[in-house]
C-alpha cells in the first residue's frame, strides 16, 4: 500500500442492516474511490463495544449505545486510500444525522444521532486504531486497482 494512504473503518449499524442498506453503503464507498480491504459481517460483544466506545462508556447514554449496536449483526469495511478519512466524514455526514446535507449516506437515511446508519473513523489515528481492532491482519488486503491512476490523477509523480 502506498505510504500517504490512510484506512478507516465503517461499521454498518443494525438500523442499516435492518433496512437493506449494506449495498447502498458499499457502493457509494467504492464509487468515492475508497478501496475496501477488508469486509465481514459479525456480531459485537459487550468487550468490544466497551473498547471501542471507550469515550463514552461511562455516560448513562451507553447502555443504549451497546443494546442497539447489539439488535443483529453488523457489517464492518476497511477502507484505504488518500485521505480516506476525511473523504469518509464527506461521503457519510455528520454525526448528528438531521444535520447532514442530502447526499451524503446520513443525510439520505436518518433522522437520529444513534440510528445514524454507519460509524466512520474521525482521525487518522483512530482509522488506524479501529481497522486493527475489528481485523485481524489476515483479513486484511494489499492490491492493486486499475483505476487508482484516474481517482488519484493529481497525485501521480
Amino acid at each position: 500500500m502506498h505510504p500517504s494512504h490512510e484506512k478507516a473503518l465503517i461499521i454498518i449499524k443494525p438500523d442499516a442492516v435492518q433496512r437493506n442498506l449494506i449495498g447502498e453503503i458499499v457502493s457509494r464507498v467504492e464509487r468515492k474511490g475508497l478501496k475496501v480491504i477488508g469486509m465481514k459481517m459479525m456480531s459485537v460483544e459487550d468487550a468490544l463495544l466497551e473498547e471501542h466506545y471507550a469515550h463514552i462508556k461511562d455516560k448513562p447514554f451507553f447502555p443504549g449505545v451497546r443494546d442497539f449496536m447489539k439488535l443483529c449483526p453488523v457489517v464492518v469495511v476497511a477502507v484505504a486510500g488518500i485521505n480516506a478519512v476525511s473523504a469518509l466524514r464527506l461521503l457519510v455526514g455528520p454525526t448528528k444525522a438531521w444535520e447532514a446535507n442530502a447526499g451524503t449516506i446520513r443525510g439520505d437515511f436518518s433522522l437520529s444521532t444513534q440510528s445514524n446508519i454507519v460509524h466512520a473513523s474521525d482521525t487518522i489515528e483512530n482509522g488506524e486504531i479501529e481497522v486493527t481492532r475489528f481485523f485481524e491482519e489476515s483479513e486484511i488486503f494489499s492490491y492493486s486497482k486499475i483505476d487508482t491512476d484516474f481517482i488519484y490523477a493529481e497525485h501521480k509523480q
